[in-house]
């Protein structure tokens, strides 16, 4: 499943660095000037998943294969993108092909790390992404009112439709808002999906903070938690030079001393990967043999076919059941022999909707 969570912001407010840390296959440079990032880095992510671990522990298996998702590191945006400013138009078609935006906003001082928008305001820097995908949301929207206000008049009831929307989706962006919170209905969103709208993707913050402040927050996160609190959205606050270097170390060991030198639980970047994952509305369901334990990543509400479609597109040809044991009871009885003896393993049909944590086995017939 080729879903991307693109990270967006102002030049110089740590994107690279998240990008990073966060990345398992890919390093973008981070430097101290705009425009570092032209061409966007893709990575893919491992999603840290303590099941998959309990799951190897009870089948020994050879091998553990974590599900993943794709990051992307785009360039840095400035006011008057949308008319093209700086990189407006590529950054713009870059958000134009991610699924969900991780935007991360500079909530720290230093004198040391550029900044040409003054003084530090995470607010303001908020807006001026925000607007910017507005603006150029709105120019598409104007771009093709004409044409269907011409075709509604045919009486043609799908072209009526369209240009009822388009006019909503106008008016809201002239309040500077986006199309996210406009509550399109199924059929509305249909009708105008060929716009691809920039506004339309979910956000998650990441309030970038200095070391200092990496536990609690400073008086800019709090800002930008209250502000994404409005709109319904989460903030991850995060150190990400700190973040950068846990993920450079590849012995556990070394790792948790370094992390509890800062008195960290764990990586803020499980916690963003998680959140990321959640944006992008997946979930995750597990197969478990003495070969490999793995988790496989779905859309939520996908059904046992279209699960077992992600594996091989010859198990939802051929799809005929799904044996299926639920996590918990597979850790209660800590054997798929003593699941089944249990009566906890099921067999589920076509129309099962795949839960999260599932362990399952698929039978087909091509």
């Amino acid at each position: 499943m080729a879903l991307q969570a693109g990270i967006v912001g102002l030049p110089n407010v740590g994107k690279s660095t998240l990008f990073n840390a966060v990345s398992n296959s890919a390093k973008a440079q981070a430097s101290n000037y705009r425009f570092c990032t032209i061409e966007p880095n893709v990575g893919l992510v491992n999603v840290p998943d303590k099941r998959l671990n309990v799951l190897a522990e009870l089948v020994l298996p050879e091998k553990i294969v974590p599900t993943q998702i794709e990051i992307v590191d785009i360039a840095g945006l400035v006011k008057g993108a949308s008319k093209g400013e700086g990189l407006g138009n590529k950054f713009l078609a870059n958000i134009r092909e991610v699924d969900a935006i991780i935007h991360v906003i500079r909530c720290f001082e230093d004198e040391n790390v550029l900044r040409e928008e003054g003084p530090i305001n995470p607010i303001s820097d908020k807006e001026i992404i925000e607007t910017e995908l507005q603006l150029k949301d709105l120019e598409g929207v104007e771009r093709k009112l004409a044409r269907a206000e011409k075709m509604a008049k045919t009486g043609d009831a799908q072209s009526k439709l369209e240009f009822e929307v388009l006019k909503k989706c106008k008016a809201h962006l002239e309040k500077g808002k986006n199309i996210l919170s406009l509550g399109l209905s199924k059929e509305e969103r249909a009708a105008v999906a060929d716009n691809f709208f920039l506004t339309d993707k979910p956000v998650l913050y990441v309030a970038n903070v200095d070391e200092a402040s990496m536990h609690s927050g400073n008086k800019y996160s709090d800002l930008l938690v209250a502000a994404a609190r409005e709109e319904g959205a989460q903030v991850i606050v995060m150190t990400n030079a700190i973040e950068a270097q846990i993920a450079e170390f590849e012995d556990p060991e070394d790792k948790q001393m370094f992390m509890d030198e800062y008195k960290m639980e764990e990586p803020a970047l499980d916690r963003l990967i998680h959140s990321a994952y959640e944006l992008l509305n997946l979930s995750t369901y597990f197969t478990a043999g003495v070969q490999e334990v793995r988790a496989w990543t779905i859309h939520k509400g996908w059904k046992a076919p279209q699960a077992a479609g992600v594996i091989h597109s010859d198990f939802e040809k051929g799809f005929i059941k799904a044996e299926v044991i639920s996590y918990n009871d597979f850790v209660q009885y800590k054997s798929e022999a003593a699941a089944r003896e249990n009566g906890k393993l099921r067999i589920e049909g076509k129309e099962y909707i795949v839960q999260d944590g599932d362990v399952m086995h698929f039978r087909f017939n091509v």
